[in-house]
């Protein structure tokens, strides 16, 4: 089957066609034949070599990926719920030659939901990977209603949802983001918009004198935004950081993969997006053929909205 992935760690230049056997549900799974894939930070990490560490045991071809919908045309045993011809979305656990860049994907049943209604096909995988990423981070923080979060990188994939999510468990939102976002993230329902810069621990502390209650740091800002945190608050970070910051703040490093079969979060994710509690943004759409291109426009980021690779092209 046709895939696309990486012989050697690079640029965007590194990503080629790639040739890979064909995959089969077993007991458990099921098989997707992928419409479209989203591409993320994440698989940029899988092609420049941060993610080396992980693949090391793992021969190339490396294929990233980890949004995907289609079609399901394969279910094995014991699968409930899910019958060949569903469209579906699945959250991709991409490692070494297994990646949602591919015409077919098996996963484990528990990590599939239904396409969310009125979704496009392009759409439908432009959002599972972020929206979980941002529950996770919020579980973390156990915010109750009426407590304060910043949120740094707030008009990225992850930093709106966490708005989006927070917002709509009644906490206070104090979003950070550029100036022509402000529209954006107040539809995400933040109450305070912040523009990033030198200074904002200080902007935060004039409209929160004690500091927020939690901190999801989508921008990975780390240590240099950990004092606008209360004494004793807890911090969420997605980049791996665990530095010391200061207070009694606790920092909870966050990994999609521990849930990535969390059935019952993954379908309450897709059922938000389908009442609009959660936005939906694609900012391109390209044939997946155009892989290269799609890794450049990802590495230039200031995008609002993921990039998808089209399978049916």
């Amino acid at each position: 089957m046709k895939a696309y992935g990486l012989e050697r760690y690079g640029g965007p230049e590194v990503m080629h066609e790639v040739t890979l056997p064909e995959v089969h549900a077993g007991a458990g799974q099921v098989r997707i034949r992928v419409a479209t894939a989203g591409v993320n930070p994440a698989d940029a990490q899988v092609r420049d070599g941060s993610l080396a560490e992980f693949f090391r045991d793992m021969s190339p071809p490396y294929v990233p990926g980890m949004d995907v919908a289609g079609t399901v045309d394969e279910v094995g045993d014991g699968v409930e719920g899910i019958s060949a011809g569903d469209e579906v979305v699945g959250l991709v656990m991409n490692s070494g030659s297994y990646g949602g860049y591919s015409e077919y994907v098996v996963l484990p049943a528990a990590s599939v939901t239904a396409a969310p209604k009125g979704a496009g096909t392009a759409d439908a995988a432009s959002w599972l990977m972020n929206a979980l990423t941002a529950r996770c981070a919020l579980d973390g923080l156990a915010l109750q209603p009426g407590s304060t979060l910043l949120v740094t990188g707030a008009a990225g994939a992850f930093g709106g949802y966490v708005t989006q999510l927070a917002a709509a468990e009644g906490v206070r939102v104090l979003a950070v983001g550029r100036t022509s976002d402000a529209e954006l993230l107040r539809g995400f329902g933040a109450d305070v918009i912040l523009a990033a810069g030198n200074d904002l621990v200080e902007r935060v502390r004039r409209e929160i004198p004690d500091g927020v209650d939690g901190l999801a740091d989508g921008a990975a800002l780390h240590g240099a935004v950990a004092p606008a945190l209360k004494d004793g608050g807890r911090f969420v970070t997605v980049r791996g950081w665990e530095g010391d910051a200061g207070s009694g703040r606790t920092v909870i490093p966050v990994n999609v993969r521990d849930r990535a079969e969390d059935h019952a979060a993954i379908d309450r994710l897709r059922e938000q997006v389908e009442t609009g509690e959660l936005t939906i943004r694609v900012a391109r759409v390209l044939p997946a053929a155009e892989v290269i291109e799609a890794h450049r426009l990802l590495d230039a980021g200031g995008l609002r909205g993921r990039i998808v690779l089209d399978f049916r092209a």
